[in-house]
Formats: C-alpha cells, structure tokens, sequence
C-alpha cells in the first residue's frame, strides 16, 4: 500500500490545471483571415433628429392582441435632401430592423388607453420588406425623460 500513495500523489499533480497566470507557450494562429467589409445601413443620407430606448408591440388582427416586435433603439432620420422624416427601429442585440415607416403629416399619435409611458399609432410599415398596414405600440422606459427629448426634437414641419 505504501508504494501505491506515491503514485496518486503524482497523478494529482499532473491531472490539476494550469494556473491562470501560468504561461505555456502556446502559438495559436488564426485559421481564417477576415477582410474588412464596409457595412451600408441605408441611413447614410439622413440625420439623426431623435434616438430613444424603447419596446415596439404591433396589434395582430387575427389574434386580438399585442405581439412584441422588438426592443431597442428608436429614430427619427431626417433625409438631408427630401428632408422627409422616416421612424427606424431596430432591435437592441441584433440590430434587425423592427420598424422603418414615414412620419407623414396625416398620422396621429395618441397616448395608450391606462398607460402614460405608450403611444399608438397606425402607420404603412415596410420593416418585413413588404408594405403592410399596422397598428403600432412603443412604450418608453421612462416618460419624463424620453417624452421631454421626443417633444423637443420633432420637427413641425414633417
């Protein structure tokens, strides 16, 4: 039994790892080398007059209810040249887009019924690639802020 304790000892010491701060030595080299790729996002030509943290909810006709589109950032562009204003929503990890619509002086925003921090609106929305008629929610993290910078920043004359 006595020889065998000297052997486990030994065992343990190889089988513990390496410690943080340790060095081995090891080269790894990448496998693949990746170019550099300009990235176009569609929002070259415009400026940006508003961007808020929010969650967008679309009203599903055939169900009677909310489903939830996304959370993230807001904006309204500004095309410098049409200067026509468009709202970009786009989710916060991913960044997909959420919604993408016109602001079109026709459209009324209205609070949500029993909730200060939401407003509904319906809109021509293209953010599937396809244009559809919706009924939108987005509701705000906190009103004070966002609600004080949206009613600043909107141009009246879209």
């Amino acid at each position: 039994m006595a020889s065998s304790e000297p052997e486990k000892e030994h065992r343990e010491d190889e089988e513990a790892p390496a410690g943080e701060d340790e060095d081995t030595g090891a080269q790894v080299a990448p496998i693949v080398k990746l170019e550099e790729v300009a990235v176009t996002t569609g929002e070259e030509d415009e400026d940006v007059i508003l961007d808020l943290k929010a969650k967008l909810y679309r009203f599903d006709k055939d169900g009677n209810q909310w489903k939830e589109r996304g959370a993230g950032s807001v904006k309204f562009l500004k095309h410098r040249e049409s200067k026509k204003v468009r709202l970009v929503m786009r989710q916060s990890k991913t960044l997909k887009i959420c919604a993408n619509h016109s602001i079109l002086p026709t459209m009324t925003v209205q609070e949500h019924a029993g909730n200060e921090k939401s407003c509904v609106w319906h809109a021509r929305d293209f953010a599937d690639g396809e244009l559809k008629d919706e009924l939108f929610c987005i509701r705000f993290g906190s009103i004070e802020s966002e609600l004080q910078e949206l009613h600043g920043n909107i141009p009246r004359d879209c």
